[in-house]
């Protein structure tokens, strides 16, 4: 598979890219809550991302340059120490392109250039029952490290 990884240092012409975000948060926040609608948090998030030194975005391209996939990481506060932990909070792949290893180039690459600031650890969310997904951050290295708890 011919694909070129892009990190993306500025907001020039992340437009298109703030509007996927838009309905990628309103995809996965609809099965939480009933009308929430994403718009605008598509170009906050990548704004956070870029401008934090614990956040990345990255894209994949194809050879036509069409947008494969992307990974967004922004920093993650933990509200009783203050510390900020980078965070996957977007990571999407192109349906025809799933289970061919870009996701995880995508999260290796944003390993490497936060290792690169000294952001040793990443992290990085999955429903309680979303083995799929926990499987798949588990191959990567991920590990539980702690339970949020919500009552309903």
């Amino acid at each position: 598979m011919d694909v070129q990884l892009r990190t993306h240092t500025n907001l020039d012409g992340t437009q298109d890219l703030a509007t996927a975000i838009d309905a990628y948060a309103t995809q996965v926040m609809s099965e939480f809550r009933d009308g929430l609608t994403a718009s605008g948090v598509g170009a906050r998030v990548l704004a956070q991302a870029i401008e934090a030194s614990e956040g990345v975005v990255v894209t994949a391209h194809g050879a036509d340059g069409a947008r494969l996939g992307y990974c967004v990481v922004v920093p993650f506060p933990d509200p009783l120490l203050g510390d900020r932990m980078p965070m996957v909070v977007a990571l999407f792949t192109e349906t025809d392109y799933r289970h061919r290893g870009l996701a995880a180039q995508m999260i290796a690459s944003a390993r490497r250039d936060l290792e690169s600031r000294g952001h040793m650890e990443l992290a990085a969310r999955a429903g309680h029952n979303d083995d799929a997904l926990i499987s798949m951050g588990e191959r990567w290295g991920f590990v539980r490290s702690w339970e949020l708890m919500v009552r309903e």
